[in-house]
């Protein structure tokens, strides 16, 4: 198979109808794909698609390409492959109609043989649109890679090889292989397949081959069964990997067709008294809801920002993801692999009832099997994916037409891929809109208005309502695991009421994580928790705000946040990939840290009231370098899992105090603010067991500094941009605007952590955010170093050269 990349040469505009005049219309620019369409639009209060997007509007868009087809093309099978087009693809060939897809989220690929014209030059076009359909920023456009793939009319079919390993001991792994064989001739076709299985360090683990007929116009599947000595295991420890060359061959043995496919060996168990077992040993979720948008870079899919993504999470005390609420893209399940990374994989927001105008409701009921079909063809050979969840907060579920859609998702599941388990992330209080005030009356809640104020609480009380228990219990009967939204509640009470029952936090409020990972410790039939959310993404624009209420005009809007917020302001790690403070109180939560960390709220707002939602945390920066005058009041938390922390400045004691007020591991102190070092101890049984010290910033300056020295010459660098002293000591305070420049490469995105802003991703400049800024750059096609340079007002300009690389061959 010859597959090559289908991404440069392409250009963008905007969709006119037939008859609206192209005068005045903004002009088609060249583009690199995967590429973003909506994420550099104007923003406005009224944009069309509010608050979800983060106020950025839809549109409809036209991508185009020209490309030459030779004329011996002419004898091969000629396909183009999507790995994601958001969203309605339809996909032209030389103007004539070649495709469409509905799905956002799915591959596809468009057979274009009858559209070529042979030995010229051809054209592609390729239109998208977004309009309110989705409660998220989604992004817009050809956002995950294109492959041009061009064959033998008899060829291994893309994707076609599937690995299974159920047998699996020390002595030996039985590696099940099945390969798909497709013919689009006229005539009989005899081959053979040959497969052979490599290690990471290329050795032979096993090998076989098998002969296969194919009919004129059908596929085929060619099956081995090769033992695999001495197994090495994939595991989130030790994530082990082996490939399968399948090789296809003609009568005369000559080598018409070869694909490579990776695979890990691994065994799932689930029970309720072990909860979920990998290789024999439990493994506790310790688990991340993401978007899928890549922060200043816009909702795309490339390898290098999902690999990043995925190694900072990893560090951050994550084992595992769930793709909130749609199909995770291939390169972010090889990086989930490559990492050690679990995966839940989730198929949509909605099935027949829709959340938005426009959403993916509309033609479910006839499209939900190439949907789930796709899906599981792209998950079922990576060993990252544990769960297949059909489904999240879904409106109908708790009726019995429903309870019938849940059991025909989760059957097809099982059908194509009986290899996992399927979940559903259920929230019984959305299955109950209609009977809210019933849920409420039941459980003794208290009234809308007080319910947002400690809207944890009354959800837990709702949730564990008999209500909720009967509605909701044959869709949950159907699932191997059950996933709660916000419903912890339901742990105690269901170990008694279904006893056989596994469940999973499938999306919890994040300052709740201390007493949710107890939870998980201490029930076996509890597996995991999932927080919302690990890294924080664009729209549902400030759903994590924090509000000070005496500012002037201000008004509450709920969990909505007012126009200019762009980013949902809830991660534990920020969209440039720092990590929050929400982040280290986890780790600690998790048993993971034994240093304590120090969270200061900024002193310039100590004693303002405070408006939060449930998503949120406290506005707090791990920082003693404020401009603010000595001596003013401020508040300091430290994190720490320990019985007491003393806080010193210099030396001198500030105080002594329990942990576990305002919250578990957490020791609150009242004081001044000086510059120093301000020290954290942490003492249990009156004995010392760590300590961790904040210092003072000097005069700051300005920095670059590049994540890597070297990068792919068609990869991403990413380039740390900070106010800090000589020492590195970020100035929090002290933001300003600073600009790129970039040479022998483009800018490809910059931002900040900056929730509420009306600054643009596609740069050239942009204001730091608690002295942070992050630029991602790409290099020219000829190019062997860029050069980054950043400068700003009143401080000295600083760069850095990053190398530029072939990437090397994959397997």
């Amino acid at each position: 198979m010859t597959r090559t990349s289908f991404t440069e040469g392409w250009s963008v505009g905007p969709k006119l109808g037939a008859f609206e005049s192209r005068e005045g219309a903004a002009a088609a620019v060249p583009v690199h794909i995967p590429h973003d369409a909506l994420r550099d639009l104007p923003r406005s209060i009224d944009g069309g698609q509010g608050v979800h997007s983060g106020y950025i509007p839809g549109g409809v868009f036209v991508y185009a390409k020209s490309f030459e087809v030779p004329a011996d093309w002419r004898d091969k099978t000629v396909r183009i492959e999507f790995e994601g087009v958001y969203r309605d693809a339809t996909v032209y060939i030389n103007g004539d109609f070649a495709g469409h897809e509905t799905n956002g989220y799915a591959a596809f690929t468009i057979d274009a043989d009858p559209f070529l014209r042979f030995g010229e030059t051809n054209t592609i076009t390729v239109e998208a649109r977004v309009h309110r359909d989705s409660r998220w920023y989604t992004g817009g456009g050809i956002y995950r890679p294109v492959h041009l793939l061009v064959d033998d009319p008899v060829h291994l079919a893309d994707q076609g090889t599937v690995v299974v390993a159920n047998d699996i001991d020390v002595e030996r792994a039985i590696v099940e292989i099945a390969t798909t064989i497709d013919n689009s001739s006229r005539h009989t076709a005899v081959r053979r397949v040959a497969w052979t299985i490599l290690d990471e360090d290329d050795a032979v683990a096993a090998s076989g081959d098998s002969p296969v007929t194919v009919l004129p116009g059908e596929s085929a599947t060619a099956r081995a069964r090769l033992p695999v000595r001495s197994p090495r295991l994939w595991g989130p420890d030790h994530p082990h990997r082996y490939r399968v060359r399948a090789v296809l061959t003609d009568a005369d043995g000559t080598m018409t067709d070869v694909e490579t496919t990776m695979f890990g060996l691994r065994r799932l168990q689930l029970d309720t008294a072990h909860g979920l077992r990998i290789n024999g040993e439990t493994v506790d979720l310790r688990g991340a809801c993401i978007h899928h948008d890549n922060g200043p870079l816009g909702a795309v899919s490339i390898a290098d920002a999902e690999d990043r993504r995925i190694r900072i999470l990893k560090a951050a005390g994550f084992n595992a993801i769930r793709s909130a609420h749609n199909p995770a893209s291939r390169a972010l399940l090889d990086a989930c692999d490559a990492h050690g990374m679990l995966v839940m994989d989730e198929l949509t927001d909605v099935w027949t009832k829709s959340k938005t105008v426009f959403d993916s409701s509309i033609g479910f009921d006839e499209r939900w099997p190439r949907d789930v079909a796709a899906l599981v063809e792209k998950d079922r050979n990576h060993p990252s994916v544990v769960l297949y969840s059909i489904g999240n907060e879904i409106l109908e579920l708790a009726s019995p037409h429903g309870a019938t859609w849940s059991r025909r998702l989760a059957e097809e599941f099982r059908r194509l891929d009986p290899t996992r388990f399927v979940t559903n992330g259920i929230n019984g209080i959305i299955a109950n809109l209609d009977r809210m005030a019933e849920a409420m009356a039941e459980a003794q809640a208290a009234d809308p208005n007080t319910m947002m104020a400690d809207m944890g609480e009354q959800m837990a009380l709702m949730n564990a309502s008999q209500l909720i228990t009967d509605s909701t219990e044959e869709s949950a009967a159907v699932l191997d695991v059950v996933g709660f939204n916000y419903a912890d509640s339901r742990y105690d009470l269901d170990a008694e009421l279904f006893p056989n029952r596994v469940i999973v936090g499938s999306e919890t409020f994040p300052d709740r994580i201390a007493s949710l990972w107890a939870d998980v410790r201490r029930l076996p039939h509890v597996i995991g928790d999932f927080t919302w959310t690990g890294w924080d993404y664009i729209g549902e624009a400030g759903i994590g705000r924090v509000d000070y209420t005496d500012a002037e005009g201000y008004e509450p809007t709920g969990t909505a946040g007012p126009f200019p917020y762009l980013l949902a302001d809830c991660g534990d790690i920020d969209i440039t990939g720092h990590r929050l403070p929400a982040s280290y109180y986890r780790e600690i939560a998790y048993g993971l840290r034994t240093e304590p960390f120090i969270a200061v709220h900024r002193p310039q707002h100590h004693g303002r009231p405070v408006a939060k939602t449930p998503w949120s945390w406290d506005d707090v920066v791990s920082s003693w370098s404020w401009g603010v005058e000595s001596g003013s009041p401020v508040t300091v938390d430290v994190y720490a899992d320990a019985e007491e922390v003393e806080l010193l400045l210099d030396g001198s004691s500030i105080g002594r105090v329990a942990v576990g007020t305002p919250r578990p591991l957490i020791a609150r102190f009242e004081t001044q603010y000086r510059r120093g070092a301000l020290t954290a101890v942490a003492y249990a049984d009156g004995i010392e067991t760590a300590r961790t010290t904040l210092r003072s910033a000097g005069e700051p300056l300005l920095s670059a500094r590049a994540e890597s020295s070297a990068i792919a010459s068609d990869g991403l660098g990413y380039v740390e941009i900070t106010v800090a002293d000589a020492a590195g000591i970020l100035l929090c305070d002290a933001d300003r605007v600073v600009t790129v420049a970039v040479e022998d490469g483009s800018l490809a995105g910059l931002g900040s952590g900056r929730a509420r802003t009306e600054e643009t991703f596609a740069g050239p400049s942009v204001t730091t955010f608690d002295g942070r800024a992050l630029a991602i750059v790409r290099a020219d096609p000829a190019a062997t170093e860029i050069s980054v340079t950043v400068e700003a007002e009143g401080l000295a300009s600083a760069s850095v050269v990053i190398a530029v690389e072939p990437r090397a061959a994959a397997g």
